[in-house]
């Protein structure tokens, strides 16, 4: 196999990576919320009800951001709903996935999860544009934001919240350029009505951050002309558009699956363009910034039949997919797309926290675990904080039915405040290692640190409930430094975490 090489220089760089590019995203959707993250009756619930078995790996993960209420869910969501006395909450019908809402996790509950988690965890809510409009969306974020002496303020207050929840991050609606969405709209409605939206909330609060809906996907009919439709009325409103994107293996093509990435960074760089035309038309200085804020491996030609089998239960089992290494690694380089757009992708949410297509998976009245893909986002959230050092491969290369030619190396690297740096890097080959080589030029680094392989003999191994650390990370050897020069091996069908002090 030839040899793969790239060079890092730190007069070369992409940008500073947002601490909320590691965000997540929880939706009332099958078990994420009841027997997920809320399950008063489990033994290691706390007074809150909180599963604190889920709590420690929420911690763990190293989320930043948590996305709320959806998702499709949000478009059929009364907020009214979900706050006071949770005796006197209604149950509802959830259009989204045709399941029953019982309404016992809401508002003050999600907040009280996220203080749970740590400081460093924000909300980031999203406000029904599907089903209600402008006065809900205001009247949501009086309740939740103003500190005192109005109705709903003082509602908040009444309810056991004296103090605001201080929510700066809000998404308009959710995916309202599809024809699934509850109240789907053309992008001229959506547009006009996330306008009005955004000039009513920026009226409460000047300095919140608002993201108007993308395209739910590069494949939409719409896309590209969708955006450029909303941002025509929204773009001097919003600080954000969004982007959604998910990857499965289609019949076998595992070679195309492990180039997914190949179609994220195209998206990201088309929807850049997109605004950036708009910004040029209107003669604007500004710059629209991008939220990915669902993005994931979901194998979603199973979901249909799923959904529509369903008649009305409370959190049913759904979207429960169980990855395996290959789903680990097809994560790590969606993350690697990330980083390597970290100038303009500066709010990004895995999709979803736990049990929906989760890296964290629980059982009623049982264990709590780590998928597989776990390991790559939790590594990413630890080191990959700092400046994105810009990363051009020499690679050998292999084509792919859907996106074409793709290298087998995909990798980026970013550099701490304290100048150690870190090599994200995939092996796409499927049978056979990778040579690396890895010129530093003007980095003042001694040592390789630590080189940890996400691989396995068996590229579809798991962990499951009766055999949870069937994967986890492993140390590489043979990785050295030497005059300049950083040399290993990437082993077939690998995620790796090279850091250098």
């Amino acid at each position: 196999m030839s040899t793969a090489r790239f060079t890092l220089d730190p007069a070369f760089t992409i940008g500073t990576v947002d601490p909320r590019l590691f965000g997540s995203f929880v939706e009332h959707l099958g078990r994420c919320v009841y027997t997920g993250i809320f399950e008063p009756d489990h033994p290691s619930a706390d007074e809150a009800g909180l599963r604190t078995d889920v709590l420690e790996l929420v911690r763990e993960l190293g989320v930043t951001v948590i996305r709320y209420p959806g998702g499709n869910f949000v478009s059929g969501y009364k907020w009214e709903d979900s706050v006071g006395p949770v005796e006197d909450r209604p149950r509802r019908l959830d259009l989204a996935w045709r399941t029953t809402e019982p309404n016992r996790f809401g508002l003050s509950e999600y907040i009280a999860f996220l203080r749970k988690i740590g400081p460093r965890a924000e909300p980031m809510m999203a406000v029904n544009l599907g089903t209600r409009g402008v006065a809900e969306a205001i009247e949501l974020q009086e309740y939740a934001n103003h500190p005192s002496g109005t109705a709903l303020s003082d509602l908040r207050a009444e309810h056991g919240d004296k103090d605001p929840f201080g929510i700066r991050l809000w998404c308009l609606g959710n995916e309202m350029d599809g024809p699934w969405q509850t109240g789907h709209k053309t992008a001229g409605e959506y547009g006009r009505i996330a306008a009005e939206t955004a000039r009513a909330m920026r009226q409460i609060d000047k300095d919140v951050e608002l993201v108007a809906c993308g395209s739910s996907g590069q494949g939409m009919d719409t896309f590209a002309a969708w955006e450029s439709t909303v941002l025509q009325e929204t773009y001097d409103l919003v600080d954000f558009i969004s982007l959604h994107a998910y990857y499965e293996e289609h019949d076998g093509d595992r070679d195309s699956f492990l180039a997914s990435a190949v179609d994220m960074e195209s998206f990201i760089e088309n929807v850049v363009a997109t605004c950036d035309h708009v910004g040029a038309r209107l003669k604007s200085k500004k710059r629209i910034n991008l939220s990915f804020d669902e993005w994931n491996v979901w194998y979603m030609t199973r979901t249909d039949a799923e959904v529509s089998a369903l008649d009305w239960p409370e959190a049913p089992r759904l979207l429960e997919d169980v990855y395996s290494v290959t789903d680990a690694v097809v994560l790590g380089s969606l993350l690697i797309a990330l980083l390597r757009h970290a100038d303009r992708v500066t709010v990004a949410c895995l999709a979803q926290l736990v049990n929906v297509i989760a890296p964290i998976m629980t059982e009623p009245d049982g264990p709590a675990w780590r998928q597989t893909t776990f390991f790559p986002f939790a590594q990413a959230a630890r080191y990959g904080r700092g400046e994105v050092l810009d990363v051009r491969v020499d690679s050998p290369t292999y084509d792919t039915a859907r996106h074409g030619t793709a290298d087998l190396l995909h990798a980026t690297a970013v550099r701490a405040d304290d100048g150690t740096v870190t090599v994200f890097a995939v092996n796409r080959g499927q049978t056979e290692s990778l040579p690396l080589e890895v010129a530093l030029n003007g980095l003042e680094l001694t040592s390789v640190t630590e080189h940890s392989v996400l691989a396995d003999a068996d590229p579809d191994a798991r962990n499951t409930r009766t055999d949870p650390g069937r994967v986890a990370p492993h140390a590489a050897t043979g990785t050295v430094l030497d005059g300049g020069t950083l040399r290993a091996t990437l082993e077939p069908l690998s995620w790796n975490v090279i850091r250098l002090g």
